[in-house]
């Protein structure tokens, strides 16, 4: 049973900072990708950044610059560093692991909330 643990949400005035943290337990194979999500309220889940196995980065354009993604595959978390935030940063965030289409798993997701 693989399970996902995100925390560091919160409420950050805009260009403020965030860290968010993800832990995974469980029956996880070590080549895998791991990323962040976020979906806004009425919009669909969209892709943040994701980092593989061999640390590998990938991010969405509107966060490039801004968000950092790494990762400590000995202690199976996952980071995303998030600075000079904007209101359109405001979603729920949810960490995920994949190795395959069979192995695909979501975190509870986590609030950030960028107002002043």
């Amino acid at each position: 049973q693989v399970q996902l643990v995100e925390s560091g949400g919160g409420l950050v005035q805009p260009g403020g900072s965030l860290r968010l943290s993800c832990a995974a337990s469980g029956n996880i194979l070590s080549i895998n990708l791991m990323g962040w999500y976020r979906q806004a309220p009425g919009k669909q889940r969209e892709l943040v950044a994701t980092i593989t196995s061999g640390g590998s980065t990938n991010y969405a354009d509107s966060v490039k610059g801004r968000f950092t993604i790494s990762r400590d595959n000995a202690k199976k978390t996952v980071l995303l560093q998030m600075n000079s935030l904007k209101p359109e940063d405001t979603a729920i965030y949810y960490c995920s692991l994949t190795w395959s289409i069979q192995h695909t798993y979501w975190g509870q997701g986590t609030q950030v909330t960028v107002s002043s």
